[in-house]
């Protein structure tokens, strides 16, 4: 019953999807928009086949896709140590949440000239600003994980007299695993939007600099391409780390 539900779930989720396509082609191809702005899913896809078969399309998304793992994944092993150490010290979450409430919500594109002036009109800087951006989410998840830790697991801990650092490995981390995971997700999302911000604004070599081209040149099939590329790796990335979290909590599911 339980799997039927879910073929049910995943049927209504692609039927949505193909509705939504055909609407998007009906539009087109009655004209209600200027197809020089709207161009139909056809022009699109094979807009999307020509730039892989010339190998410049593919260039770009693997340019694009590096920053943003690169950025991502510094962005997590950062905000993992940094939020384990703040969340397991009441006094460090005493002296720090002002510093971090006044950085959290700053705008990553506030921090872009700062960047530039560091390291100029390169790629270190989107990375940078990448890893600025989707610091946030896994930092404040974790430093929440670690603070929500069950007393009475500390207290037995004590009682079996372990170290701080086996406390905070086999017992706060695994705790906080789901919210970490959960944040990971969403900041591996922000890292892909602001790998696409940081090209345009640097002029780097990526699906922002294509759409840009694309937007300046009104060529519409190229400019929507590599957007649908950016879904399909916004997608691609959610699956995989789904999957990921699933495995890694699989301890939680119900037997």
């Amino acid at each position: 019953m339980k799997r039927l539900r879910e073929f049910g779930w995943r049927a209504a989720s692609v039927a949505v999807g193909l509705g939504f396509l055909g609407l998007w082609q009906f539009v087109a191809w009655r004209r209600f928009v200027n197809p020089v702005f709207l161009p139909g899913p056809i022009e699109t896809w094979n807009a999307m086949l020509d730039g892989f078969r010339t190998g410049m399309l593919g260039e770009r998304t693997l340019a694009t896709v590096q920053r943003m793992l690169y950025g991502w994944v510094v962005a997590s092993l950062v905000g993992i140590g940094l939020g384990a150490a703040i969340g397991s010290s009441r006094r460090a979450r005493d002296y720090l949440a002002p510093t971090l409430e006044f950085l959290r919500p700053l705008p990553s594109s506030a921090i872009v000239p700062v960047g530039i002036a560091f390291f100029g009109l390169s790629n270190a800087m989107v990375i940078g600003v990448v890893a600025f951006g989707s610091l946030w989410p896994t930092l404040l998840a974790t430093i929440h994980g670690f603070a929500a830790v069950e007393r009475r697991l500390i207290e037995v801990a004590r009682m079996l007299r372990l170290s701080r650092g086996a406390v905070m490995v086999q017992i706060a981390f695994p705790s906080a695993l789901p919210d970490i995971l959960a944040a990971m997700r969403l900041g591996l999302i922000t890292a892909l939007i602001l790998s696409v911000v940081g090209e345009i604004l640097a002029f780097q070599g990526g699906l922002g600099s294509q759409i840009l081209e694309a937007s300046r040149a009104y060529r519409s099939p190229e400019l929507f391409a590599g957007v649908l590329v950016l879904g399909m790796i916004g997608l691609a990335s959610n699956l995989a780390l789904s999957a990921l979290e699933t495995r890694l909590l699989r301890w939680r599911a119900p037997r």
